[in-house]
């Protein structure tokens, strides 16, 4: 598959095209409360698509209940959809999930989910627009 193409933007670009919540998840690194954000409930088939550059992340048959308060899914979209980086903030180490269109954050991803892939991805739900089969 060929590379992406990065999205750039200024941060009064990202400021004029994304609500505050989606501006201090995406851009600022935040995190959304648990069991608040949107999106933890959805259940319709579709895909999960980033609401900085539309970039589709993830996908409903791959979204499980973890009990976290945050959406979580086992795996991406496909293997380019998210970039993964280091993240020792708030004295933890902890695995970083971006978007690898536009380099939003995401969220985290631990090594504790279900099969088949054993990972977790636990993503903001404010990082998110949905996109729903056939529609």
């Amino acid at each position: 598959m060929p590379p992406r193409n990065k999205i750039f933007k200024t941060d009064a670009e990202w400021k004029t095209l994304l609500t505050s919540e989606q501006y201090t998840v995406l851009r600022g690194h935040g995190t959304e409360c648990a069991f608040t954000g949107p999106f933890l409930e959805e259940k319709r088939k579709g895909t999960f698509c980033c609401a900085g550059c539309n970039a589709p992340l993830f996908r409903t048959d791959a979204k499980f209940e973890s009990g976290t308060g945050w959406p979580s899914f086992f795996a991406p979209a496909d293997s380019d959809a998210v970039t993964c980086h280091e993240d020792t903030s708030y004295g933890m180490r902890r695995v970083e999930v971006r978007c690898a269109t536009c380099d939003g954050h995401l969220g985290h991803v631990f090594p504790d989910g279900p099969k088949p892939t054993g990972m977790r991805y636990c993503i903001n739900g404010a990082a998110f627009t949905f996109r729903e089969d056939g529609v």
